[in-house]
């Protein structure tokens, strides 16, 4: 009889991919052609609504009723022409997920059937959405919650093969008015820096008005046949393998990155690069990961919550493509153990509506002290929020990363490079000239900064937070996280740094100092306040962590005690000043974490005893008795005992392990169930952590022996090079 694992095998051995056809051949003639955009809206909207339109875009400008109808209008207008029926608010719950009800533009009349679509369709919606995560913050009987237009994110059509929708990019609240989603708190982060930077951007340069966050996330990912993926209950229940002994060949030669491109995963990303470009995704990047069948794609750098937007349309692009072609997407950050996982690098900088990269050394000291003070703030932020950084990046499935072999520990540090290290390190321990000329370095004995060069550092793999030439690189988002969480909290705590820093600078120049001469005293004061987040060595290393621990550097691995600092005092204060978060928000986000987090084990727990004991178990025994059967065979025979001694040995070897198996899967039923008794969120969530998850790797160990004796016909589970070798 074949099993499912076979069956799967041979399907999968045989998949032709289909035939992907680019909609023109140059990728500028059809980027874009599913986006709502500033050239549509000019050709559908009147110029004075148009401009409006921008206003509210750029300034945030609110928009009357009559020119929310005539933008519904040209809304509808342009979708219906490109086969739109119905509209949808396309938002970003605290699932993590995007969420979308349709609606259509269809409506009864007295004259008869007409299409329609009203402004205040378009501004806010009212879905029925009390299963959302709330933290508390509704009640299950309250289903109000609000979806509002963010006119900051383009409308969209999404395509499928029956049909077409037009989405349009919101935030959710609730009732109250408070934040349900990750959106909302995002652009409040964003207004909140902007309106810092600019005010420190006044002391160098008085025409800058603007200063936007940029952002290029860089996002890896596994391909698995989709049969193969369904032959294994543990990926398709929690995204990551419970079971599975490492293959032969793993990733040891380093032949898969940057190698070529397997013909069907080639043809995979094509397709769904192709429906990416069309929704203004501006993919720029791909390529081969370390482990086998791990990719990356990588777009241009956008604003900070358009940026988001598409990665979180992207996910969900890739994941429709990847049924074509059949595949499945792996965004799990640790979907094989013993190989690398997948992240979600953010590549942050500082835009100013000049067109300055405020994170580029510049060519003159003038320039370059406005780099050093934006520079500075961002390293004493981090170094100040470090533990709230620690949290926004937190997840069960991030924990399996953080620390492994291809990412950051979960100690926060910041990585400069050696130059731009030497170059602080002299800052601190210069005196500062009270003779400044333009022409000449704006303190003694330190060489001019314009001598740095934009890619003047090398990459460190193991730092979670690295300056690479005009940027940050927070390395140590998980790949299936929304980006949003880590980028709220960046932007917030850069946004405080910048107010307090502009504060001491005026204290001093109120005094009587010189502008430059503050500025660079607070600089040289913040550098020294900061170093001890800063690091240039292995982050991997033992050393580090015991040079962390002296240095006063949290080392929090774990999620439940990461996220404990959502609800500190501390940052509690921090969102509240900056309008980003009230307390109540706070903690309703906490709760839903501390929910996720367990109940994701939960599942992984369920599972895990279902697939030992209904395939893992069955077929070792299923194997057991068929060496009991040759055992008996060769007595019947009249072999002398020593040819019994290798089937008994496999046999004992069986027995050990199953019942080590077996004992673990009963053991860890009886935790669950104390721990699915606790109420607090919190204590759950430590007690699945440390209870109930404790058990996991003794259940992996013992099975994953098991199938290494098992008779590979009779293993019911496809093998780790089945599915990462698959061609």
């Amino acid at each position: 009889m074949k099993s499912l694992r076979t069956t799967a095998l041979k399907e999968a051995q045989t998949r032709v991919s289909p035939e992907v056809k680019a909609p023109s051949p140059k990728i500028s003639e059809f980027f874009g052609s599913n986006v709502f955009d500033t050239k549509k809206m000019k050709d559908f909207l009147s110029k004075d609504v148009y401009e409006k339109l921008i206003a509210a875009i750029d300034r945030g400008e609110l928009i009357n009723q009559d020119e929310a109808n005539h933008i519904a209008s040209a809304m509808k207008q342009w979708s219906m022409s490109k086969g739109a029926t119905h509209y949808t608010h396309w938002f970003q719950p605290l699932t993590g997920s995007t969420a979308e009800k349709h609606d259509s533009f269809f409506e009864p009349s007295k004259d008869g059937p007409i299409e329609k679509f009203a402004g205040s369709a378009l501004v806010q919606q009212e879905p029925d959405a009390s299963s959302f995560p709330n933290g508390g913050i509704r009640n299950t009987f309250e289903a109000r919650g609000y979806t509002a237009w963010d006119p900051s994110s383009p409308a969209f059509i999404m395509e499928s093969k029956a049909g077409k929708t037009l989405c349009i990019p919101t935030v959710f609240v609730a009732y109250t008015g408070e934040a349900l989603d990750y959106k909302a708190p995002l652009l409040k982060a964003l207004n909140a820096l902007d309106k810092a930077a600019v005010e420190v951007c006044q002391f160098f340069d008085k025409g800058i008005t603007k200063v936007t966050a940029s952002l290029g996330i860089e996002q890896e990912y596994f391909l698995v046949d989709l049969a193969l993926y369904n032959a294994r209950p543990d990926l398709a229940l929690t995204g990551r393998t419970l079971f599975g002994h490492m293959s032969a060949k793993g990733q040891q030669l380093d032949d898969h990155y940057f190698g070529s491109i397997p013909e069907r995963v080639y043809s995979y990303m094509v397709d769904f690069e192709n429906e990416a470009l069309k929704l203004g995704i501006p993919l720029k990047t791909r390529h081969n990961e370390v482990a086998p069948l791990q990719f990356e794609c990588a777009p241009i750098f956008e604003e900070i919550n358009l940026a988001i937007d598409h990665n979180q349309l992207l996910m969900d692009v890739m994941e429709k493509v990847a049924r074509r072609h059949h595949f499945k997407v792996l965004l799990h950050e640790k979907p094989y153990a013993g190989i690398n996982g997948s992240g979600k690098h953010n590549n942050w900088s500082l835009i100013t509506d000049t067109g300055k990269n405020l994170l580029a050394p510049g060519k003159t000291p003038k320039n370059n002290l406005m780099f050093l003070a934006f520079f500075v703030n961002t390293i004493k932020a981090v170094h100040e929020h470090a533990d709230l950084l620690r949290a926004s990046i937190a997840s069960v499935s991030n924990d399996h990363r953080l620390g492994a072999n291809e990412a950051p520990p979960a100690i926060i540090s910041i990585f400069l490079g050696q130059q731009l290290n030497e170059v602080l390190d002299e800052i601190e321990h210069s005196r500062i000239s009270k003779k400044i000329k333009e022409d000449n370095a704006l303190w003694l004995g330190i060489p001019k900064i314009p001598q740095i060069l934009l890619d003047n550092t090398d990459r460190n793999r193991t730092s979670p937070f690295a300056f690479t030439g005009n940027k940050f690189e927070l390395r140590a988002v998980g790949s299936s996280a929304n980006s949003s969480a880590p980028m709220t909290v960046l932007n917030t705590i850069m946004a405080d740094q910048l107010v307090k820093f502009k504060i001491e600078v005026d204290k001093l120049i109120k005094k009587g100092e010189k502008k430059d001469i503050a500025l660079l005293t607070i600089i040289k004061k913040y550098i020294k306040e900061s170093k001890d987040i800063r690091f240039e060595g292995n982050g991997y290393s033992q050393d580090w962590e015991n040079e962390a621990l002296n240095r006063g550097l949290a080392n929090v691995k774990t999620t439940p005690v990461a996220l404990d600092a959502y609800i500190s005092d501390k940052t509690t204060e921090l969102f509240e000043k900056n309008n980003v978060f009230t307390k109540r928000e706070l903690h309703a986000r906490h709760e839903i974490l501390l929910e996720d987090y367990y109940k994701k084990l939960q599942i992984e727990a369920r599972v895990m005893g279902e697939v030992a004991n209904t395939m893992v178990i069955p077929a070792c025994i299923e194997y057991q008795n068929a060496l009991l059967e040759n055992v008996k065979g060769l007595k019947d025979a009249g072999l002398s005992k020593e040819s019994l001694e290798t089937p008994l040995s496999i046999i004992n070897k069986l027995s050990l392990h199953l019942g080590i198996v077996k004992n673990s899967i009963d053991e860890m039923l009886e935790e669950r169930k104390r721990t699915n008794a606790i109420e607090d969120s919190r204590e759950k969530a430590i007690a699945y952590d440390q209870n109930v998850k404790s058990h996991f790797d003794a259940i992996r160990y013992h099975a994953d022996k098991l199938e290494q004796i098992v008779d590979d016909s009779v293993w019911p589970l496809p093998k780790f090079r089945e599915l990462l070798f698959l061609k």
